[in-house]
C-alpha cells in the first residue's frame, strides 16, 4: 500500500495553507499514492487566537475541508486531513481540533476530535493551554479502507497508549499521528513515543508533522515519521516541508503480530491496587 505524507508549514492564513494541501493531493495522486496524510491544524497555525477566530467556521463552512474535499474527488484519492480547527456545533462552544478522512468521491468517512489537549508550561518558557479554547474528543475513532483500517488520533494523544489500544481492539492496521510538536518535546520524546506505539501495537503508524518556524511565531520539530510494526523507522522527512511516498508492506502486520503475539496475549487489567 503505497501512501503519500505531507511535512507542512503552515501559516496562519487558511487560503495560503489550502493551496499547499491541493496541490499535494494532486502530487499524491501522480506518484501513485492511495492516500495523502496531511499534519494537525492543517488549516492554519495561529497561536493569536483573536485573529484566528476570524479563520475559524463550522466544518459544514469550512472552505478549507470544501476544497480538500472537491481535490480529493478529482484525484479519485483517499485524504487523512490530520487535524483542523473548526468551531463547535454550538455557537457558544469550544472550538474543536478534529481529523477527517475523505474518500475518493469526496464524502467525509470519519471525523475524530482530539482526545487529549496540551496543557504545559515548558521548560523553553512556552506556555499552552489548549483546554482553554478547544473541547476534547471523547472516543476513539477507526475506519475501514479499502485495504486497511485506519486509526485515529493527534499529536498530544501519542503520550497516552490508552487511545492506541482502542484502536488495537478495534482492529487498527496503521495508526495516523498527526502533530505540531514542539521542538523541546521532540527531540526529547517524538521517535521513542512514536516507536513505542507502533511495536505495542504491532500497527504501522503514520505521523505527518508541522516544522519549521511559523507566522505566529512558534516552531516545531517536523520529522514526519513512519513506522513499522516491528519499530523500524521507514520514513523520517527531517525539517524541510514537502511530500513524501512510502510503501507500506501490509503483510509486515502478520509476521510481526506471529513472532511477538501482544494483540492475541493482550488481556484485560483491573485498577492497581497498593499492597
Amino acid at each position: 500500500m503505497k501512501i503519500a505524507v505531507l511535512q507542512m508549514n503552515a501559516g496562519f492564513d487558511p487560503l495560503d495553507n489550502v493551496a499547499v494541501l491541493t496541490e499535494a493531493v494532486a502530487q499524491a495522486k501522480a506518484g501513485g499514492a492511495k492516500i495523502l496524510f496531511t499534519p494537525e491544524m492543517s488549516n492554519m497555525l495561529d497561536r493569536n487566537r483573536a485573529r484566528a477566530a476570524d479563520n475559524i467556521r463550522p466544518e459544514e463552512e469550512d472552505y478549507v475541508l470544501g476544497m480538500v474535499r472537491a481535490a480529493a474527488a478529482i484525484a479519485g484519492i483517499w485524504v487523512h486531513l490530520g487535524s483542523l480547527a473548526v468551531r463547535g456545533e454550538a455557537d457558544a462552544d469550544k472550538w474543536r481540533n478534529r481529523a477527517f478522512v475523505i474518500a475518493p468521491n469526496g464524502n467525509i468517512a470519519a471525523r475524530y476530535d482530539k482526545i487529549h489537549l496540551f496543557d504545559v508550561d515548558l521548560a523553553s518558557g512556552e506556555s499552552w493551554r489548549e483546554s482553554s479554547v478547544y473541547a476534547g474528543g471523547e472516543r476513539a475513532v477507526a475506519v475501514q479502507l479499502p485495504e486497511a483500517v485506519l486509526g485515529l488520533s493527534i499529536c498530544y494523544d501519542i503520550r497516552f497508549p490508552a487511545v492506541y489500544a482502542a484502536l488495537s481492539r478495534a482492529g487498527a492496521d496503521i495508526v495516523a499521528v498527526p502533530a505540531a510538536f514542539t521542538v523541546p518535546t521532540g527531540e526529547a520524546h517524538w521517535h521513542v513515543l512514536l516507536r513505542a506505539r507502533a511495536i505495542e501495537s504491532a500497527c504501522f503508524v503514520v505521523a505527518a508533522a508541522q516544522t519549521g518556524t511559523h507566522g505566529d511565531g512558534r516552531s516545531t520539530y517536523g520529522h514526519s515519521l513512519v513506522v513499522d510494526p516491528w519499530g523500524d523507522v521507514l520514513l523520517d522527512m527531517g525539517e524541510a516541508p514537502g511530500l513524501a511516498f512510502v510503501d507500506l508492506p501490509l503483510e509486515r502486520i502478520a509476521e510481526v503480530r506471529g513472532r511477538v503475539p501482544v494483540i492475541a496475549n493482550r488481556r484485560p487489567v483491573g485498577e492497581a491496587i497498593v499492597a
